[in-house]
Order: C-alpha cells, then structure tokens, then sequence
C-alpha cells in the first residue's frame, strides 16, 4: 500500500471521530445558547458564529434549530441517566444512594459547563409534541431510578411520604434552585447539597464544636 493510499486510508478512519466531535462542540455551544438567551432567543447565525463554523455548515449534522434543541435535550439526559444509573447499581445502602444521588444532580445542575438539563427545565414547551413525547422517555428512566431509590428509603423509616408526588415535589426543590443560586454565595455545591440532605431526611444538623481556648487565654481570663 502507498503512502498517499494508506493516508486515505487514516482519513476516513478519523472522519467519524472528527465529525463526532464537531457534533458534540455544536450541542455544547447551543446548550450554553439556549440557556443563556433562550431557544427562540437563539438564532441558527448564533450557533454558527459560537462554534466557529460557516453559517449553514450546521445543517450536517441537523436539519433545523429544533432538531437541535432535541438533541440538546436527550445529550443532557443520556449523560446524567447514565451517571445515576451507575450509582443506583453500586448497591449502597438507601441513605447513602441518596446522598449520591442528591449531589450528582446538582452537579448536572450547576457543575461548570453543565447547560444541558438547565434547558430541559426551561425550554420544555418549545419542544413540539412529538420531540416531547421521545424526550420523555429518557425522563421516565430518570425518575424511575429516583423513585426506586425513595422507595428503598421509606423500607429503612428513612422517608415518611408514599405517594409518587414525593419524587415530583423533590424534583421541583432541587430543580428551583438553578434559578436562585448564585456560585459566588457563601455555599459551593457541596456544602449546599450537605443542607439538601438534611432537609429531605429531616437529619439533625452537624453540631458545631467551640474552638477550645488555650491555657493561656483561660488564665489570663482570671
């Protein structure tokens, strides 16, 4: 095989990667558009001019700007459903799972770079009804894990409620808070997570231990 052949050869080999790649940096770019503007706020111009490509170069990987919403939506969902699906097959005992669970949410909420599920919650309606409908499935795999995960909590004595509005109701709670929180506040993620689980287990506060005060200062208290 010549040198130009086997070069040939290597292009069409790397071109998949190449064009997912570019198909990944287009939805990153419109996820982060959508958030930050709105889907109708968005134009197809500012998606193109986002991600460096030529205006109408985007219709290779999609056919309109609704298509991509969609698409921007499912990325979102696949990647968190994954996550939650891999700690929910740990086999942690159910407060744990919570915990787990609790922070990897807020983290697809309000991690750097995480504009993905922001647009699910924001944009729903400019979803035509056919998109919504295979949108949804991805969602109800979400929430099943979530419920099944409450339903072991409530066998511990863990969670007191039976009903499934407990996993809307938290969805809601945990959901709001991308509108209000603000990374530069006194909490990081963590830490804000840490009064999440608190909240929703109704656990006792850590207690704050004093700082002791040193035999010095104790004498010079007298």
């Amino acid at each position: 095989m010549s040198a130009a052949t086997q070069a040939r050869v290597l292009r069409k080999r790397k071109a998949p990667e190449v064009e997912s790649s570019r198909r990944r940096q287009l939805l990153r770019a419109s996820a982060r558009l959508f958030r930050e503007k709105g889907y109708d706020g968005t134009s197809v111009r500012d998606i193109a001019q986002a991600t460096g490509m030529q205006s109408g170069s985007w219709v290779y990987h999609f056919a309109t700007k609704h298509d991509i919403l969609e698409a921007v939506m499912k990325e979102g969902l696949v990647d968190a459903l994954a996550r939650i699906e891999a700690i929910a097959a740990l086999g942690l005992p159910p407060r744990q799972q919570f915990d787990r669970l609790v922070r990897t949410h807020l983290d697809t909420l309000l991690g750097a770079g995480q504009d993905f599920i922001p647009v699910v919650l924001y944009e729903w309606r400019s979803l035509e009804p056919a998109a919504r409908r295979r949108v949804s499935v991805l969602l109800k795999r979400y929430e099943a894990v979530w419920e099944a995960a409450l339903a072991q909590l409530r066998v511990e004595g863990e969670w007191s409620g039976t009903a499934r509005i407990d996993a809307l109701l938290l969805f809601g709670a945990l959901n709001w808070i991308a509108r209000w929180y603000d990374p530069r506040g006194a909490l990081d993620v963590q830490a804000l997570a840490d009064q999440c689980i608190r909240f929703f287990l109704r656990a006792p506060p850590v207690p704050v231990r004093k700082p002791r005060s040193s035999g010095r200062s104790q004498r010079a208290a007298h």
